[in-house]
Order: C-alpha cells, then sequence, then structure tokens
C-alpha cells in the first residue's frame, strides 16, 4: 500500500464513518449502557456498540415510513432517479472509507472489501438508471369496448433484514430498489456488522432522501423483527438468510399478508467435465469459493470433477489453494481474512472432521490456522460423502472434492440438494453447458465462471433457498404492485 492509502489512513476514513447510533425517524439514537458490542473479527477487540432499541422505537421507525411514503411515492420517476445518483456519487466519493469499515466489522481483505463497495454502488447506479423506466401498460378489453390501463406502483413501506457477509451489496440492492420503485425503507442490518449499513444511510441523508423515508433500526431480532412483522403498515419485507429463520419470518408475516422476497440459505455444487479447460476451472473454482473466505451463500459448497480430469484439477487446485494467504485485512497479498466468529471456524472444523470419517483425504489446510483466533486455512478434501455438503452450508474456506462418471450422474447428485440458489459448470461444449446449465435447479447459475453476481443479473434461488429476484430488470418487480383502471369509450 502506498502512503496515501496505508492501513492508518483507512482506518481513519472508516472511523470517520463509524456512527455507534440507529436511525429512527430522521433521529440519530445513540448507544446506551444497554447496548450491543460490535467485534473486529480479526483483532477480536470491540469496535463500537449499537443501541438494544425497543419495540416501541421500531415501531416509531415504521411509523415514519408510512408518514414519508405519500411524498416520496408521489415524485417523479426523475426526481427519484436523481436522489440515486447523487447517492451513488456520495459512495463513490466516499468508498474507501466504507471498504476500511467492511474490513473492520466483517474481516474481509481490505481489496476486496473495496470491490464490495463497488459491487453495491453498482445497484445503486443501475435502480438510478431505472426509475424513470416504470412504465405501465395500455389493454384492449376483450369487449371490445373498454380501455384499460395498467399502472406500477410502489407497495408501500419495506422492512429489509440483511446479513452480515456483505454489509454494503445486500443493503444496497435492497434498498436502491425500493427507493427506486418509490417505497420507504425501515432496514436491520446485522449485529454483527451494523457500521457499514449506518453509514450507507447517513449518505443517503446527505443525498437528499426525505427524513423518515430510511430508518435503520438495531437491537435484538426477536423484539426488531417482531415489530417488522407484526406491523400492518409493513407492506412487504425483503430478508437474506438463513432458510430457518426465513421460514419464521414468513410465517410472522401472514396474518398481515406481506409481500415477500426471501433469499436464503445455499448448498451450490460446481461441476467440472473431462472438455473443460482446466486452468479456467481452478481459478474459477478458487474465485468462487475463497470471496469472503467462504462465506458466501452462492460461492461452490461441493465440487464435482469427471473422472478423466480429476486427478489434473485436484493437483492444481490444491496447489493454488495452499499458495492463498491468510491474515488481517489490512496486511499486503491477504486472501484470506477471518472468519466472523467462533461459532464459524468450529463450523468449519466439523466439516473437516465428518469429510475424513466419511473416507475423505485432506490435500492442503484441514485445521486452524497457527494465527490462531478465528483464522482457518484454505482446505481442499478429496472424496468422502457429498450428503454432507448437500444439507449442509460449510460458510468458510473448505473445498471437497468428489469424483463422477456421467452427465445424468452429476446431475442426480448436484440437485439432491434440498436448496437451490447458485450452481456453477465449466465446459467448451456450447450444448452440453446449455443442456446441464437448464437441468441445474438454481436460480442462477455460472458457466465456466465462479463469480456471477453483478447488479443486471437476476439474483434468487429456488426450492428452499427462497424466492424472488434482486437486481436486473426483474428486481424491481417484488416492489411495485399493478392497479388497473377500466374506461368505458364511447
Amino acid at each position: 500500500m502506498t502512503d496515501q492509502t496505508s492501513p492508518e489512513t483507512l482506518k481513519s476514513a472508516a472511523r470517520a464513518l463509524l456512527k455507534e447510533a440507529a436511525l429512527v425517524a430522521g433521529e440519530w439514537v445513540a448507544a446506551g449502557p444497554d447496548a450491543v458490542e460490535v467485534e473486529d473479527p480479526a483483532e477480536e477487540t470491540i469496535l463500537g456498540r449499537i443501541p438494544k432499541l425497543s419495540g416501541d422505537q421500531v415501531s416509531q421507525a415504521i411509523a415514519a415510513a408510512a408518514r414519508a411514503f405519500p411524498d416520496w411515492s408521489g415524485r417523479k420517476g426523475k426526481a427519484r432517479g436523481e436522489f440515486l445518483h447523487r447517492w451513488a456519487e456520495l459512495v463513490a466519493r466516499n468508498e474507501q472509507g466504507l471498504a476500511a469499515l467492511i474490513s473492520l466489522e466483517n474481516g474481509k481483505p481490505y481489496p476486496e472489501a473495496l470491490g464490495e463497495v463497488r459491487y453495491a454502488n453498482s445497484f445503486i447506479s443501475w435502480f438510478a438508471g431505472m426509475a424513470e423506466r416504470l412504465d405501465g401498460r395500455t389493454i384492449d378489453s376483450a369487449n371490445a369496448q373498454d380501455l384499460i390501463l395498467a399502472f406500477r406502483e410502489p407497495v408501500g413501506p419495506v422492512a429489509a433484514i440483511t446479513p452480515w457477509n456483505f454489509p454494503a451489496a445486500m443493503i444496497t440492492r435492497k434498498a436502491a430498489a425500493a427507493f427506486c420503485a418509490g417505497c420507504t425503507v425501515v432496514l436491520k442490518p446485522a449485529s454483527a456488522t451494523p457500521f457499514t449499513g449506518i453509514a450507507l444511510a447517513a449518505l443517503a441523508l446527505e443525498a437528499g432522501l426525505p427524513e423518515g423515508a430510511f430508518s435503520v433500526v438495531t437491537g435484538a431480532q426477536d423484539v426488531v423483527g417482531g415489530a417488522l412483522t407484526g406491523s400492518a403498515a409493513i407492506r412487504k419485507l425483503s430478508f437474506t438468510g438463513s432458510t430457518e429463520v426465513g421460514r419464521k419470518l414468513a410465517a410472522q408475516c401472514a396474518p398481515s399478508l406481506k409481500r415477500l422476497s426471501m433469499e436464503l440459505g445455499g448448498a451450490a455444487p460446481l461441476i467440472v467435465f473431462d472438455d473443460a479447460d482446466l486452468d479456467v476451472a481452478v481459478e474459477g473454482t478458487v474465485a468462487g469459493k475463497f470471496r469472503a473466505g467462504g462465506q458466501t451463500c452462492v460461492c461452490p459448497n461441493r465440487v464435482y470433477v469427471q473422472k478423466g480430469l480429476r486427478d489434473a484439477f485436484l493437483e492444481k487446485l490444491t496447489a493454488k489453494v495452499a499458495a492463498l494467504k491468510v491474515g488481517k485485512p489490512f496486511e499486503d497479498g491477504v486472501a484470506i481474512g477471518p472468519l466472523i466468529d467462533a461459532k464459524g471456524v468450529a463450523k468449519v472444523e466439523d466439516h473437516v472432521a465428518r469429510t475424513v470419517a466419511a473416507g475423505g483425504t485432506v490435500l492442503t489446510g484441514g485445521a486452524r490456522h497457527e494465527r490462531g483466533g478465528r483464522f482457518f486455512q484454505p482446505t481442499v478434501i478429496a472424496g468422502g460423502d457429498d450428503a454432507l455438503f448437500c444439507d449442509e452450508e460449510t460458510f468458510g474456506p473448505l473445498v471437497p472434492v468428489f469424483a463422477f462418471d456421467s452427465e445424468d450422474e452429476v446431475l442426480e447428485r448436484a440437485n439432491a440438494s434440498d436448496y437451490g440458489l447458485a450452481a456453477f459448470l465449466f465446459t467448451d461444449d456450447l450444448n452440453r453447458a446449455l443442456r446441464v446449465g437448464r437441468r441445474l435447479e438454481a436460480g442462477i447459475v455460472g458457466v465456466n465462471s465462479g463469480l456471477i453476481s453483478n447488479a443486471a443479473n437476476p439474483f434468487g434461488g429456488v426450492k428452499q433457498s427462497g424466492f424472488g429476484r434482486e437486481g436486473s430488470t426483474y428486481g424491481i418487480e417484488d416492489y411495485l404492485q399493478v392497479k388497473s383502471l377500466t374506461l368505458a369509450l364511447r
């Protein structure tokens, strides 16, 4: 790093954005004695504290969103787009500080965190461009007399509950779509990584968002989540997180028939066929698996390699993974940071032990890192039983590799999971790519790439991985409802 981007400079920029407060109805509520502590996972020290809001305070935020909705939804798409452009400009101007803040509270290596901020900002820019294009339709009536006008209108105030693994991007792809559509937002960021979301909200206010249109509520999940799901004023809930929690939230939303978007757990298969480019397949596997230290819902959870390429693939993959540098976020050349908490480390350790017990062989890594704390060695295991990885996300730097013979066999194994968020395949046969890609039971499929997330891609899953889409031209639809106006022509 240069002097201008030294760790001290970056950390200083992060602390300038760090606000130990929730945003309720346009007012900042400071953390009090009964606060939630937020840790730096690399240093295992307290980074800051956030308020533990009461149900009444969350209700105040909801009421403010309802009051702000008529004004915000009544503004022309051009005005909403102009706000989003200003927000994007402010995010870009503060991208180093935001990235450093992600590194401090999440543990991601700084270059990767900077990439996340830019990815997050791409959603703001994408929906800024869409705000003027939310057109309706005219429909000729079946009776050949009436004219039907179909309008697309915002659904109302929206609740967004986001996870810790992408503290910026999981917020902007929800909030930017909501603001584009004309909705107001009450956000609950993950308690492990709240400061990035709070900073993004402060920048949104600076960009001119009306008071009350964006609140950030923090505290206990049952209190905050209960208030959000129990309020009739909230018309839609967008949630990213585990399938278990998603089921509970959906049940809580049922009495008020809220519209739901659920981006839930995954167990992504990655398939490498004999005719794949070996280097492309290895690079794609490493890029997809080790982003965020393997703590993503779309990273390959299990890798299937056709037997003719298996040995060569394992040799190259193992060498590549063994060379990945583990360290703290602001150290040069670091590819893998700490896991988010001790529970995450224990889960990876458990998956290694269970795979080895089932006949797997550790080719590199396989244990806690010598640095101690929340660091784990990047790991490759060959063989064992893939059933574990069909059912459970590792959420850590472990790649289990299994051999297969035929296309039909690997499709059966790939689709054996109850989850269906992402899947990946590597082949140089276009017909196979289309054929297998269509047969994979997943909402998003990557062909010859391990990184497929971008603002133009409709992101979401099938089966127990949820429903609804985020990003792309499809991502706005869950924030809009259709109203028809019938004109009796004479």
